[in-house]
């Protein structure tokens, strides 16, 4: 690899990094502002989307003059694909806290509806798996890419529940409907971060080990000895 190739991609990784910090302080912002019940939160992430999207352009083109001028192969063209998949998955996390904010708004002026408890629990775990699927990044580690696909069956799992709950609030209360589905959308968008968050973690593992690891699920530890067959 030439000196100026590895310069050029640290520079592009560094600024996968610090568009990852921007993105993951907008989620947070988003989804303290719902547990909180925040007014106003829409017009603050707002005037933070326009600096995501510029750096998501910029970290695009940079990743095709890479393409152009360098036409790495190997594990350098992979450290670029991942790179222009991640950067993908940023800018997607950020609208969906913009659209998180739009429900937030539409829910505190519904006091009524009570938020179920693990809601924050979701929203912790999502920021984590974001947070989580960098950090692999940065250390190349396949295994810590692992448990954060894993993590997404919490949030999955939660999702679920959350669903049941507005179809309960649905049928026993027809006067929160409108804020049970706002609460509804906002589930989708949380449970949506994380898949998004998945997805990086997934690319972190073809960058370290050349597998692509969409569509395929982790296996089941092995039963103890004895244990009576699945």
């Amino acid at each position: 690899m030439s000196i100026h190739l590895e310069r050029d991609l640290e520079s592009l990784e560094q600024d996968l990094l610090a568009q990852s910090s921007l993105v993951e302080e907008m989620i947070r912002m988003a989804c303290r502002g719902l547990v909180e019940r925040r007014r106003g939160l829409l017009e603050e992430l707002l005037r933070h989307e326009p600096e995501i999207n510029r750096r998501e352009v910029l970290i695009e083109e940079e990743c095709l003059k890479i393409l152009a001028l360098h036409q790495p192969v190997a594990v350098d063209l992979r450290r670029v694909t991942m790179v222009l998949k991640a950067n993908g998955d940023l800018e997607r996390i950020a609208d969906l806290a913009v659209n998180l904010g739009e429900r937030n708004d539409a829910i505190a002026s519904f006091p009524q509806l009570e938020l179920p408890d693990f809601l924050e629990r979701m929203a912790e775990v999502a920021i984590g798996m974001v947070r989580d699927s960098l950090d692999a990044f940065v250390e190349l580690d396949a295994d810590a890419a692992r448990r954060v696909r894993r993590q997404d069956d919490e949030v999955d799992h939660l999702n679920r529940r959350l669903i049941e709950l507005v179809y309960e609030v649905v049928r026993e209360s027809p006067h929160l409907i409108e804020p049970a589905l706002h609460l509804f959308s906002a589930s989708r968008h949380i449970e949506r971060m994380a898949d998004h968050a998945t997805n990086i973690a997934e690319d972190v593992i073809y960058l370290v080990e050349g597998e692509i690891a969409r569509h395929r699920h982790d296996p089941l530890p092995s039963p103890p000895p004895g244990s009576p067959p699945l």
